[in-house]
């Protein structure tokens, strides 16, 4: 197999599971937001910021795909090939996973605004901490787009 081939791998596994993960996790959230909204209608507004918090995955995913893109030429090393794919699959499973579980916070705390508890803040800081998660993994994509030198032309 070509090492281009190992690199596309990656990345279609990158933006696949981010986008899989943001389309579930906002999903938990908006799910939580339709309940919450029938005991309380005025939280609206901040439960719809709620719902679209595990949204931003996705994004952390096509900003991993930009960072190895200069290396998506025909001429790389198999190396730039190998590093360029397990960087894909890790850190798509890493964005999967946190927009789940972001998702998973939001939804509970939309539960509990509907119940009338403000939470909203304590929700939104919550809430960052699998946010924490996916960037660190695109940075240590971005780490890794460095180590691996110039791409081969």
């Amino acid at each position: 197999m070509e090492p281009i081939m190992f690199a596309y791998i990656g990345i279609a596994f990158l933006v696949g599971l981010s986008s899989i993960g943001s389309a579930y996790g906002t999903s938990i959230a908006g799910n939580a937001v339709i309940g919450a909204l029938k005991k309380n209608p005025d939280i609206f507004g901040k439960a719809m910021v709620l719902t679209a918090l595990p949204g931003s995955q996705g994004l952390l995913g096509f900003l991993g795909y930009f960072l190895m893109s200069p290396f998506l030429v025909p001429h790389i090393t198999i190396f730039q090939g190998i590093a360029i794919c397990f960087t894909g699959i890790a850190v798509g499973l890493v964005e999967l996973l946190s927009s789940i579980r972001q998702g998973q916070v939001c939804a509970n705390g939309a539960s509990a605004m509907g119940n009338g508890h403000e939470v909203f803040n304590n929700t939104l800081i919550l809430a960052v901490f699998p946010e924490l998660y996916s960037i660190i993994a695109v940075a240590a994509a971005f780490l890794v787009s460095l180590s691996l030198g110039t791409p081969a032309m």
